[in-house]
């Protein structure tokens, strides 16, 4: 994968730039934590070197001088909102989020469910938690917020609140996603710290959009494309343009609710520190960008991944028409279309020559490798097969799992069982091909392979199922398909 993020600098500046604010503020600063924190995929497509848990790396570089507080809304759990990467439903990810603290050494001080009324499931969520030692507190929802500062700022608002006791200088607050409720949190600590004589600061870390790339650059445009359903858009920051004259990048939702935010922090602190949205922001990946062609060629892909994400959100009934059109109006934005992508152009012209389903993989030095259906094997394991041939310099003609054995699979499939696609997934292939590695030199060489596979971008001519599309995404490849199912079925089985 050609680099064009350094990562080891990210780690470095930004956990330095924390800092300061820690200090800025007298030794306290509650961090609210957006995005993905510990596997976020969709920085380490855009800004290829950044690796998937940097930021929970980052926050590692504080030691014992860093907690979190992980908050969840009480109508989320009603709802049984679901993360969609994962399908974990919001109260199993924090658990999943209290796990990965810990198991870094960074201790959860405490769960907040926000927008408590009573709800039955808030409470049931509250018990199981409290029966696994954690320790829950209740924010309660406020009359007039955002708006009625004074009410906001009192002991009839925040001062409702069950405060958190936090004993670090950066207390990490974050959510299992979007509406959680996190700034609300880290306001209301502030003021109940500061009933306690405790002085104490508030800045928010968002990856994306990128403060200090132009507003038009694939990377931000690829941050729109992928927020499409929560109608986020990025904006030049006016406050920060008129306080200090510069152009800086920041998205519409914490432009419009500055001038509110502000008013909190001054009716909380006594005087805002912040002159703008960008202000309050900590990011520091704009500056650790190595190679922006490498940048604008990955964001660029990740639009059009995007788009045909959309199209089959659209053809599956989750996206309406208007979704479409917006993915379709970034793609304008960013100066592309489809065929950008080698492996979309390739696809589309095997899809004028077979009705097999054919995936393509466009390796890091350009080439194109594909991939079509065979009674015995799915598209995409004909392609790995392919794809680890190439990179290990193995002659196409040489067989590198035979017959015999994949007949064997689909033997157990389908008599054992009883699948009804006998075909070998991705999964079943590369088990396979270890277990063959271990006494066949081709075999030991093409599975060598598998860490060249990261980064590889991939494009379907159908639907990929759900098992393969989960192993592409453990091995790094990035995909897409055509919003086209393999069958005319209405009832498609994800293996």
């Amino acid at each position: 994968m050609k680099v064009g993020f350094d990562n080891d600098m990210y780690l470095k500046t930004q956990s330095e730039h924390i800092r300061d604010r820690i200090k800025h503020f007298g030794g306290k600063l509650y961090l609210e934590f957006g995005g993905k924190l510990f596997d976020d995929y969709h920085a380490s497509r855009v800004l290829p070197g950044f690796m998937p848990d940097s930021k929970i790396r980052m926050l590692m570089e504080f030691g014992q001088d860093a907690e979190a507080i992980v908050v969840i809304n009480a109508e989320d759990i009603v709802k049984k909102k679901i993360r969609k990467d994962f399908s974990v439903g919001y109260d199993s990810e924090v658990f999943r989020l209290v796990d990965m603290f810990m198991d870094r050494g960074i201790n959860v001080c405490g769960l907040v469910i926000t927008h408590f009324n009573g709800q039955s499931e808030a409470e049931a969520f509250q018990k199981k938690a409290e029966s696994n030692g954690l320790k829950v507190y209740r924010h309660y929802l406020i009359d007039g917020y955002p708006s009625n500062v004074a009410h906001i700022a009192s002991d009839e608002g925040f001062g409702k609140d069950e405060f958190v006791p936090t004993t670090k200088p950066l207390v990490v607050v974050t959510a299992p996603g979007p509406g959680s409720g996190k700034m609300a949190v880290c306001l209301s600590q502030l003021y109940n710290e500061k009933r306690r004589g405790v002085s104490a600061g508030y800045a928010k870390f968002e990856t994306f959009p990128i403060w200090n790339i132009p507003l038009k650059h694939p990377v931000n445009i690829a941050y729109e494309a992928a927020t499409v359903d929560l109608a986020d858009v990025n904006m030049i920051d006016p406050y920060h343009l008129e306080a200090y004259g510069e152009t800086t990048v920041n998205y519409n939702r914490d432009i419009e609710i500055f001038p509110v935010v502000n008013a909190i922090l001054e009716g909380v602190l006594g005087s805002s520190p912040y002159k703008s949205p960008t202000d309050m922001g900590v990011n520091m990946a704009g500056n650790c960008i190595m190679d922006d062609e490498v940048v604008r060629k990955a964001a660029n892909y990740e639009i059009i991944r995007r788009y045909y994400a959309t199209l089959r959100d659209r053809r599956e009934g989750r996206a309406s028409p208007e979704t479409l059109l917006k993915s379709e109006i970034y793609m304008k934005n960013a100066g592309i279309t489809p065929e950008y992508r080698k492996t979309v152009t390739t696809v589309k012209k095997i899809m004028t020559e077979t009705e097999r389903p054919v995936v393509a993989a466009e390796l890091d030095d350009g080439r194109v490798v594909t991939g079509k259906a065979t009674p015995l094997t799915t598209a995409s394991s004909s392609l790995l097969l392919n794809i680890l041939k190439e990179l290990a310099g193995i002659d196409d003609s040489v067989t590198l799992i035979s017959k015999d054995v994949i007949e064997s699979i689909h033997k157990l499939k389908v008599d054992n069982l009883g699948y009804k696609n006998p075909r070998m997934h991705l999964d079943e292939m590369l088990v396979a091909l270890s277990i063959i590695a271990r006494s066949d030199e081709n075999a030991a060489k093409a599975f060598a392979m598998l860490p060249k596979l990261r980064g590889c971008d991939v494009h379907s001519s159908v639907i990929l199922s759900a098992v393969d599309e989960s192993v592409y995404k453990k091995l790094g490849m990035n995909t897409s398909s055509e919003p086209e199912h393999q069958t005319k079925c209405l009832f498609h089985e994800s293996f």
